[in-house]
């Protein structure tokens, strides 16, 4: 189940509401939405949900003890949590990957391991971040441990944002667990950010991923023109589709009154890929910097050390998002151009015109993605020599071979309109008078007949990062 589906939007959700909302009491409404997300967790794959729920109830012990000692032991038991997070999401994420490695290693000498079937639960990078966030913070007295069970397990369990994000600091919701208001205001401010985040899902992210999909899966040696286009619509794919389910997580999080972190800010836009990382999966970037950057030393151990820090911190950030050696190389992109940029790019980007700064970063952002979206190493370098035309210009077959449709046409402009550019608010929308106010609810009932008409004419597409 997605929030793009037929299931959830006409059958899960509007059940949900009636629910939540015929409740009275904090303490009964959190029951609901608890058992509601838990439904929502298990229709993926039913058994995972035994791994989530231990997660859960280790964690909540795990934070108890923290709080309620002192010195060693208290560091003791933030390591024993840390790497029991660290542990769980290894064996279930990375096993295979380290098998078919050290198989490289040893089939020369005549001996393989077998590979084992083990299949990723669902938002299990997510739920482990929040896990160790949780328990680092309480480590620190930021924040006390919840002695609710059922309110923690909320915090963890909370379907807008428990399968891919954002990441959400115990903090910010601590409050809202256990006191919050839900008023008509805040509904429609809630209902607005969840229709924009599903029209961006399925009006342009869906419409252009058959045009990525047919050049990075079914083209072999693509030409300039194929490469180029297809990495095009991949960018704005991955946007389109990522930033729409987090605008949808938010807005359903507004709508039953809890307030989640932003989690994009028109990252395409950026001037530099320090800035894009200030504006892309920010609760990541967020989270990175406090609980490994820091930790490590950050800036303060001279300039050496502050590029060692950036270059394990990003390769383990590649490594996050897919137990692949193509996300640790895209870690590692990223991680180089802010190494450049600190050394010396920089100071030249600051003065640099904004249009070749723009230029700049998009195209650095867009080199990377070929990395992140390639299923091998052999596919990444075969786009690449498409990118520089290695493999001719164009072929004819280019508008019928790969889903280059009139609709994935008009997604692809207007992913690049809203997506690429920084656009003041047109004065009638700006939220003043009764012309604004009509205008800004006909475009998003437009907008959700539009999507509910195109989830209703398809299949149900997980959103891409389910899979990390």
């Amino acid at each position: 189940m997605t929030f793009a589906s037929i299931e959830f939007l006409f059958y899960f959700f509007p059940l949900f509401l009636a629910s939540y909302f015929s409740a009275k009491s904090i303490t009964t409404r959190n029951t609901i939405f608890l058992a509601f997300s838990l439904v929502f967790y298990s229709a993926g794959y039913t058994p995972h949900i035994l791994i989530l729920l231990a997660s859960v109830a280790i964690n909540f012990l795990l934070a108890r003890a923290i709080d309620d000692r002192d010195g060693a032991p208290r560091q003791r038991l933030l390591v024993y949590g840390v790497a029991f997070n660290l542990l769980l999401l290894g064996i279930f994420k990375y096993t295979g990957f380290l098998v078919e490695n050290l198989n490289g290693l040893i089939e020369p000498l005549g001996a393989s391991l077998p590979l084992p079937r083990i299949s990723l639960p669902l938002g299990i990078s997510f739920y482990s971040f929040h896990a160790i966030s949780y328990l680092a913070d309480i480590y620190k007295r930021k924040v006390r441990a919840n002695r609710d069970p059922a309110q923690f397990a909320l915090y963890m369990c909370m379907f807008p944002q428990l399968v891919a994000g954002p990441i959400v600091r115990y903090a910010t919701v601590a409050k809202q667990l256990s006191q919050r208001r839900t008023t008509m205001g805040r509904f429609s401010a809630g209902a607005r950010l969840f229709v924009i985040g599903l029209a961006w899902k399925v009006l342009i992210a869906d419409e252009v991923a058959r045009l990525a999909d047919g050049v990075f899966d079914t083209t072999t040696h693509p030409t300039f023109v194929e490469a180029w286009l297809g990495l095009y619509a991949y960018t704005v794919q991955i946007y389109f589709d990522f930033a729409g389910y987090s605008t949808m997580a938010v807005g359903l999080g507004v709508m039953v009154g809890f307030v989640l972190p932003r989690n994009f800010r028109v990252p395409y836009t950026a001037h530099s890929i320090t800035d894009f990382w200030r504006r892309w999966h920010m609760s990541l970037s967020a989270f990175l910097r406090d609980y490994l950057y820091i930790p490590l030393g950050g800036n303060r151990r001279g300039e050496l050390r502050t590029y060692l820090n950036l270059s394990a911190v990003f390769l383990l950030c590649g490594l996050w998002h897919g137990a692949s050696w193509n996300f640790v190389i895209w870690g590692a992109h990223h991680g180089a151009f802010l190494i450049i940029e600190r050394a010396f790019l920089g100071r030249w980007l600051k003065r640099a015109p904004g249009v070749m700064a723009h230029l700049y970063t998009v195209l650095a952002v867009m080199l990377g993605w070929v990395w992140f979206r390639a299923d091998s190493l052999g596919g990444a370098m075969d786009m690449f020599s498409g990118l520089i035309g290695l493999h001719g210009f164009s072929r004819a077959s280019l508008a019928l071979g790969f889903g280059l449709t009139p609709l994935a046409i008009a997604a692809l402009v207007v992913g690049g309109f809203i997506g690429f550019f920084r656009w003041p608010r047109w004065r009638a929308l700006a939220g003043q008078g009764a012309f604004a106010t009509v205008a800004d609810y006909v475009f998003i009932a437009v907008l959700m007949l539009a999507s509910v008409a195109w989830v209703g004419g398809t299949t149900a597409t997980p959103f891409l990062y389910y899979r990390f």
